[in-house]
């Protein structure tokens, strides 16, 4: 180890008594007042080189400088009259003002997950404000890599959607501006922790569906109709476990979570590195393939991308690669093997009534496309979301909760200060007030610490290192089964989008009702393979059964060929045409 010493620096004082407790909490007890000496001096010159980082300037990588400038950008806070399902966070009219050619995305609106950094905007990551240093939201400096790109493409960002506390969960009742609620049935879930980008995405969908003077599907006191809420055509959100497929199965739209490694995560706060993805929500596969080839490629700054993940250059056409295939005859394409991965369908908590669905559907839309339908078996995907959270749990505060470095040279959005970044809380009335908040809206901020709290005090040393490397041997039992298959498929979401708890609920209610939501989708997050729920039927809500709610079905892919999710979904929407034309 290197010592470093600043000539002439002031040296921070530690009181003897302090410096007693820092050794105590350590467990070194038993060294000498000479010793004690030394060890406090070095830690003395540590003070001071942290010290001298603090009041230097800042450095912003010029690739991350936005446009327009942060500084003409304005946004406003919807009024809860105009926002019904409480999906946007801000709202907002941003485009490219600089020079650009024609981009895939030219005049597309966009939503974007409020944990992703917008220059000139707050980033709330769905908490009060109280939880940031300060006692306020600080606007981003900086656009994320993703931002950037979707704006040089021609995109149009309309405002930024809300998003789970700290997209800590898989459903849509955790955000301090309280629930978001499904378009297709108010008062139930649209799923999270992108919440907000699927119910705008979905609500956009449904104006093309319903016509614009019917009573909205949102029974609101106003009678608001669904022609008059403002909506998103894409969104971008963040999956860690499943925070765009689960939410995307809710409300009945396309959500990619891209390999991993293969979209930039810079500028957005991270959850844990091993799992932190981004990825697009689309009501087609049009816009999906268009978001994905915008966004994808190496930017220098991620250091979740390896040496598999493509220059910018050498980004796959996803576009055009999807457009030659929708215009082949399905004679042509019929060479496709589907796997049913029997382990997904068997997961528990997946409903009878989503299982034979999705089984259903799967396999007479893709057998009418011609493609071979074959069952395949992958037995530690049983353990999948247990390897997941393993690996992950232990330290995913570090990052999540105290917006720390992941030990790899990155950039961390700078504006994100969250309280918790210095534990434990004071015992002060600041202290206690952040903690009624966690309490309250994100009770599974408090697992994930009391999860680390407890891995450094009662587990061995090296466990969630032991579950990374079950996490390899996860991926390799998915790599060998598509080896023989294209695609796997199994249930998205285990079932269809529930009646939303009472804010008055308690932890356990609140804890309880996300269990087991995520057991298909959380493996393909650890194992980095892409992942898409794809929209697959309707059904019954058991609240209220005359209204009907999406099916998501999960389309897994090998890694780095993710263009071949995008052609197995656009397969079995050609299979469901050939037989709705056959009826």
């Amino acid at each position: 180890m290197s010592i470093v010493i600043i000539p002439g620096a002031k040296v921070p004082e530690i009181p003897d008594e302090q410096f007693e407790s820092f050794l105590a909490a350590i467990g070194v007890h038993n060294v000498s007042a000479t010793d004690k000496a030394e060890y406090k001096s070095i830690l003395q010159s540590f003070l001071a080189v942290m010290k001298k980082v603090d009041s230097d300037p800042d450095y912003t990588p010029p690739s991350l400088d936005s446009e327009p400038a942060a500084s003409d950008r304005t946004y406003t806070v919807p009024d809860p009259e105009d926002n019904p399902m409480n999906a946007w966070s801000h709202l907002c009219e941003i485009m490219n003002t600089g020079p650009s050619l024609p981009g895939l995305l030219q005049g597309r609106t966009f939503a974007i997950k409020d944990n992703i950094s917008m220059a000139g905007l707050p980033t709330t990551i769905g908490l009060s404000p109280e939880l940031f240093e300060g006692g306020k939201y600080e606007p981003a400096a900086v656009d994320a890599t993703v931002v950037a790109r979707i704006l040089a493409a021609g995109a149009v960002v309309k405002g930024t959607s809300t998003c789970e506390g700290w997209c800590a969960s898989p459903l849509s009742y955790t955000s301090f501006t309280g629930h978001v609620h499904n378009p297709w049935l108010y008062g139930h879930s649209s799923g999270g922790s992108s919440s907000g980008s699927a119910a705008l995405v979905a609500a956009r969908r449904m104006q093309n569906i319903f016509p614009a003077n019917t009573d909205s599907i949102l029974p609101i006191d106003t009678k608001t109709h669904t022609s008059t809420i403002p909506t998103a055509e894409i969104a971008l959100g963040s999956d860690q476990a499943g925070s765009v497929r689960i939410p995307a199965s809710y409300c009945g739209i396309y959500g990619l979570k891209p390999t991993f490694g293969l979209v930039p995560y810079t500028g957005v706060a991270s959850m844990s590195p091993m799992i932190d993805h981004l990825g697009p929500m689309a009501s087609s596969l049009e816009d999906i393939a268009a978001v994905l080839e915008t966004i994808a490629g190496y930017d220098g700054l991620d250091p979740r991308m390896s040496p598999e993940s493509p220059l910018r250059q050498n980004v796959k056409p996803y576009a055009a690669i999807l457009a030659d295939f929708r215009d082949r005859d399905v004679t042509e394409v019929s060479t496709w093997k589907i796997g049913l991965l029997k382990e997904g369908f068997e997961m528990p908590g997946v409903t009878d009534e989503v299982r034979d669905t999705i089984l259903a559907t799967a396999r007479s839309c893709f057998e009418a496309a011609g493609a071979t339908v074959v069952d395949v078996s992958v037995p530690m995907h049983a353990n999948g979301a247990v390897l997941w959270n393993a690996s992950t749990r232990p330290s995913m505060a570090t990052w999540l909760l105290q917006g720390r470095a992941s030990g790899h040279l990155t950039y961390l959005p700078p504006h994100i200060k969250p309280v918790t970044g210095k534990l434990p809380l004071s015992d002060n009335e600041d202290g206690l007030r952040a903690t009624s908040l966690l309490n309250e809206y994100t009770p599974a901020a408090i697992n994930i610490l009391l999860s680390q709290h407890a891995t450094n005090e009662q587990l061995p040393a090296g466990l969630e290192a032991k579950a990374h490397r079950q996490v390899l041997g996860l991926r390799a039992a998915y790599n060998a089964a598509l080896q023989d298959v294209d695609v796997l498929i199994t249930p998205c979401a285990p079932n269809i989008a529930r009646p939303l708890p009472s804010p008055t609920a308690s932890v356990a209610e609140k804890l309880a009702y996300a269990i087991g939501t995520t057991n298909n989708t959380a493996p393909f997050n650890a194992t980095g393979h892409p992942a898409m729920n794809v929209p697959c039927g309707f059904l019954s809500s058991p609240s209220q059964p005359k209204a009907m709610l999406p099916v998501g079905m999960q389309v897994i892919g090998k890694r780095f060929e993710d263009e071949t999710v995008l052609l197995a979904a656009a397969l079995y929407e050609k299979g469901r045409e050939i037989l709705k034309s056959s009826d």
